[in-house]
């Protein structure tokens, strides 16, 4: 087994800071918005794009578990703990994965507080140029976190790829 680094270490507190980090503007942002703008209540943002609109969420993506936020804390927690426990061992990984399960793991964290402080996750985003769910910071750090670790995976899929089939012809020309 490989053994911790400096290099490694300073990722890691790196890591923990940023997460941290994270967790903190989403639980701010949720603050002020619980404190200024009244249930179901519209508030311009951005003219025809974003509005604020507070909306308590007992569930997750698209109220998918309504009404057992004790349930989704407790499968939430536990896949935290599984990326947290990947974070710590002293792996070799491309530097997509040292960003990105951060910013998952920050924006799984940061509702799951919610949820077993709140019993509910504050959503506060409308989109108005589309018919969307209301949604937050940690929704947004979830969804962007994953999207980019799915692309750097599928370049890396057709980049191993490319290199099979490079390999295979470099074979049937020796023989």
């Amino acid at each position: 087994m490989k053994k911790y680094t400096k290099k490694k270490i300073i990722i890691l507190v790196i890591q923990y800071m940023g997460m941290a980090m994270l967790i903190g503007i989403d639980l701010i942002i949720k603050k002020v918005v619980v404190d200024n703008i009244a249930l179901y209540e519209n508030v311009g943002f951005i003219e025809g794009l974003f509005s604020w609109t507070y909306v308590q969420n007992t569930g997750m993506a698209w109220s998918m578990f309504d009404g057992n936020p004790e349930l989704l804390s407790v499968f939430t927690g536990i896949l935290i703990f599984a990326a947290l426990v990947y974070l710590a061992f002293p792996l070799k990984r491309a530097l997509a994965y040292d960003i990105c399960v951060p910013v998952i793991i920050a924006g799984g964290a940061a509702n799951m507080i919610d949820r077993m402080t709140r019993g509910f996750v504050v959503d506060y985003i409308r989109t108005l140029f589309v018919d969307f769910p209301v949604y937050n910071f940690a929704d947004c750090l979830i969804t962007c976190g994953a999207a980019a670790l799915m692309i750097y995976l599928i370049y890396e899929i057709v980049r191993d790829s490319k290199n099979e089939k490079k390999k295979k012809a470099e074979v049937k020309s020796l023989e």
